[in-house]
């Protein structure tokens, strides 16, 4: 067998085993603020490690991909932890307040 051939086999049978992940484009309003990042599972919670894009309308966005299930986050504003006030779903986290809630398919 050649090798981009055993490379291409090596591929399929590690992706095979985890569903696909679906980009989840998040939205929060801000326009005033210095810095909007997102935490969550995905990154461990690390209120610094995703930074936020602001648009010229005030604006803050972002693209993840995020594995099929429920996945809770919350915004970081300045510092700040916030909760996504467009989030339907939210529940309580052990530090007595809420995470938001989405579901990705």
């Amino acid at each position: 067998m050649a090798i981009a051939d055993t490379v291409k086999q090596m591929k399929r049978s590690i992706s095979s085993g985890r569903p696909a992940g679906q980009d989840v484009e998040f939205t929060f309003i801000a326009p005033n603020a210095g810095t909007v990042t997102i935490a969550g599972p995905f990154n461990n919670w690390d209120p610094r490690a995703t930074p936020m894009k602001k648009e010229k309308n005030g604006a803050w966005k972002i693209k993840l991909k995020l594995a099929p299930g429920r996945c809770e986050y919350k915004y970081v504003v300045d510092g700040a932890w916030v909760d996504d006030a467009s989030c339907p779903e939210l529940v309580h986290n052990s530090f007595g307040t809420r995470n938001c809630v989405i579901t990705v398919h």
